[in-house]
């Protein structure tokens, strides 16, 4: 496993992060246990969650399976950077009783004990604001926040889901106080969705934010859906189903599988190869519903694309270009 550090921090983390919104509802327990031993032993030591996943009824299950992952011992919360997130709301289901979401300073208080708990830690290396909270101001969230660093529950803050003039607000706001601000932002990024290179990432590398691609591959739209599809293997669904209803977006898709098949590359792994070849990128998410999967992506990482591959993936997924000649002039 190759290692970088998270943004301007000193923290060393992998090159992939495994994300594990897929644990609980469509993996197992024992199977998500299974893939984080795997995992771990591979060297990744990044692990991503949400209060939120496990989803309706079951939201929180996710990080729950990671606390009974961690209470089997063996160093795993030691070896981890554990990162989880706050935002959405945790009242129980059907409920709609206030301060249950959003970054209020009692919320933030709220959550992050109730995530130590389901997590059976007591400190979450980086606590991240799943979305913007456009009713709280940044003084009472980096309030908040000291005071979580404080009593040693959180080390660092990210944001996730941040457009580029909100990060900005962020890390101008803690300046202010002699605060540390966002260390990283967790936004949709791929070859297919490019448009975070206007300007959340350039304002994430300004900053010195380490940028973690949500999505690396779409839904699956860059993993060879077409080729499965032929093959009589798993069907597109979701964001890839969408995508591919549109002729051109298949088309886009076709060439893009059909380069890489000249290449002998398989397109999962060169789509997230692609990534880790960006600036500013720490790591793409990953989130793994198998063994086999998680081995694909680990494959990724070693993978050296050529220059005339990398020519060939900008001529099929071509950027927006630069804020703001790419909308001004």
């Amino acid at each position: 496993m190759k290692y970088t550090q998270l943004g301007r921090t000193g923290l060393k983390v992998s090159r992939l992060v495994l994300g594990t919104m897929n644990f609980g509802p469509q993996t197992g327990e024992p199977e998500s246990h299974s893939i984080m031993d795997s995992a771990l032993d591979a060297g990744l030591n990044f692990v991503d969650t949400a209060n939120v996943y496990g989803w309706g009824e079951n939201k929180g299950r996710t990080e729950e399976i990671l606390g009974t992952w961690f209470a089997q011992g063996g160093r795993r919360r030691e070896k981890t950077v554990l990162a989880t997130k706050v935002y959405a709301s945790m009242a129980p289901e059907g409920e709609t009783w206030p301060n249950y979401d959003r970054l209020s300073a009692l919320n933030i208080r709220r959550a992050v004990d109730a995530s130590l708990k389901r997590l059976q830690t007591d400190y979450i290396d980086v606590y991240q604001f799943h979305h913007v909270d456009r009713r709280t101001p940044f003084e009472e969230i980096w309030q908040a926040v000291e005071v979580l660093i404080q009593q040693g529950k959180i080390l660092y803050a990210g944001s996730s889901n941040f457009p580029g003039w909100k990060i900005a607000q962020a890390n101008e706001a803690a300046a202010r106080i002699g605060r540390l601000g966002l260390v990283s932002e967790q936004c949709l990024y791929n070859l297919a969705e490019r448009r975070a290179e206007m300007e959340v990432i350039p304002a994430a590398e300004a900053y010195g934010l380490g940028v973690i691609p949500w999505s690396p591959l779409h839904g699956g739209l860059l993993g060879g859906v077409i080729k499965k599809e032929v093959q009589g293997g798993r069907r597109a669904s979701g964001r890839s189903a969408d995508a591919l209803a549109n002729s051109s977006v298949r088309a886009q898709v076709q060439a893009y599988e059909d380069l890489l098949d000249k290449h002998g590359l398989e397109p999962g792994e060169a789509g997230l190869a692609w990534l880790l070849t960006r600036p500013g990128v720490t790591g793409p998410i990953v989130g793994p519903r198998t063994q086999e999967q998680l081995d694909s992506a680990l494959r990724a990482v070693e993978l050296e694309l050529s220059e005339e591959v990398l020519a060939g993936l900008d001529e099929i997924f071509p950027g927006p270009g630069a804020s703001p000649e790419a909308f001004a002039w």
